[in-house]
């Protein structure tokens, strides 16, 4: 069986995401490059995903695996995204946060933590992946 988490969401965000998807940032675009296409063991990963009342940066469902970009604008919102990263972890979804600078000046360091967590989370749960990771630098 599928390890697959359903998760709820506030329907009305689905016009918002599909904006956002349109008005990704320069790290959003970079990152997206290398998670889309299942480049990743074949994980498939989604961007702008509606989950709960919030809207997370990419989403993969196999591995309950939220990742956010923080950039500017989430400097003078700490709290606020501490919130809304709690009450989506509270819906058994984890979480990996990056800063833009960092996303957009180590992508390749960057990608090694998000296969790191991969490799961890599949030994953690007995799931046998021998699909490759397809990224050339």
């Amino acid at each position: 069986m599928e390890n697959v988490l359903t998760v709820t969401y506030n329907h009305y965000l689905k016009k918002y995401a599909r904006k956002l998807r349109k008005q990704g940032t320069y790290a959003e675009v970079l990152l997206w490059s290398i998670l889309k296409k299942r480049q990743i063991k074949g994980y498939k990963f989604t961007r702008q995903k509606p989950i709960n009342k919030y809207i997370v940066d990419f989403y993969c469902p196999k591995l309950h695996l939220a990742i956010e970009i923080d950039g500017i604008s989430h400097d003078s919102k700490i709290n606020e995204d501490l919130i809304r990263q709690k009450e989506i972890e509270n819906q058994k979804i984890y979480f990996l946060r990056f800063p833009d600078d960092t996303v957009k000046e180590n992508l390749q360091g960057v990608f090694e933590m998000i296969v790191n967590w991969i490799n961890q989370y599949e030994a953690m749960n007995g799931i046998v992946n021998n699909n490759p990771v397809n990224i050339e630098w």
